[in-house]
């Protein structure tokens, strides 16, 4: 299987502060990595990096076989879209989600402007909502309705990596368990390539196939998502999953938790 994503000796300082510590990474194409750590680890600085939102002090970033510039290209930019756990981040609440799915459509010239209409509807129903949303705005739907839109958004421009940030963490669980369910529909209908973070070790286990550990800045295991909650690595691996009551059982089983055997 080949690699949609390289990170080499990726470096962040904040002041005197490393944010992230040489950070070398792979991702296959069509695969789902999880990325976990506690509050402050750098997942998120990590995450931001390569979607090109921080620029790195050292290190390089490929996507496939391409190095991505520190001052992105139109191109470079639609090829990693971003979802943040907070949908309001990347919604205007002054446009419709017509103008919302439009805007993206029109600028990276995705579709003409006679067929925008037609994908913007085709968008919406890929993520299980109504054509008529679109003479709408943002405030006017749920938490989890607005995190669909997001995730719409997102896909509109076809991008080659899709990064979540925490998107489901503001949600409750019975509309966690749904949007969970509608990243894995995607992934399989679209062959998606995703890094996805969570500090909730159920998401991971329902959404991943890898797992990254990333502790003060640094990388310090990578394994199978099997591997990692049933033999993990590390001893900082292992008290994480200690801290958790119960082992992860995925949330699409019906359940957060199931008793350790």
């Amino acid at each position: 299987m080949e690699l949609a994503l390289q990170v080499n000796n990726l470096t962040v300082h904040y002041g005197g502060f490393t944010a992230l510590d040489r950070i070398n990474l792979n991702l296959q194409q069509h695969t789902t990595l999880g990325l976990v750590g506690e509050s402050g680890s750098g997942k998120s600085t990590l995450a931001r990096v390569i979607a090109g939102l921080i620029t790195p002090d050292e290190g390089q970033i490929l996507l496939g076989a391409q190095a991505l510039n520190k001052k992105r290209s139109r191109e470079q930019r639609k090829m990693i879209q971003m979802i943040f756990q907070n949908p309001d981040a990347s919604l205007n609440p002054k446009h419709s989600i017509r103008q919302i799915l439009s805007e993206a459509l029109l600028f990276h010239k995705i579709v003409g402007s006679t067929e925008v209409e037609k994908r913007c509807k085709e968008l919406l129903s890929r993520v299980h909502m109504e054509a008529k949303a679109l003479d709408r705005y943002p405030h006017e739907f749920s938490g989890g309705q607005r995190q669909r839109i997001a995730i719409a958004r997102a896909l509109s421009v076809e991008p080659s990596l899709l990064i979540a940030d925490e998107p489901t963490s503001a949600l409750d669980v019975s509309v966690q368990r749904s949007v969970l369910e509608l990243f894995n529909t995607l992934k399989a209908e679209l062959n998606l390539t995703m890094l996805f973070i969570s500090h909730d070790l159920g998401v991971i286990h329902a959404i991943s196939d890898t797992v990254a550990v990333m502790r003060q800045g640094k990388l310090v295991e990578i394994s199978s998502k099997d591997q990692f909650f049933t033999r993990p690595e590390t001893e900082y691996s292992r008290e994480l999953l200690s801290a958790v009551p119960k082992m992860p059982k995925s949330i699409l089983s019906g359940g957060l938790y199931e008793p350790r055997t």
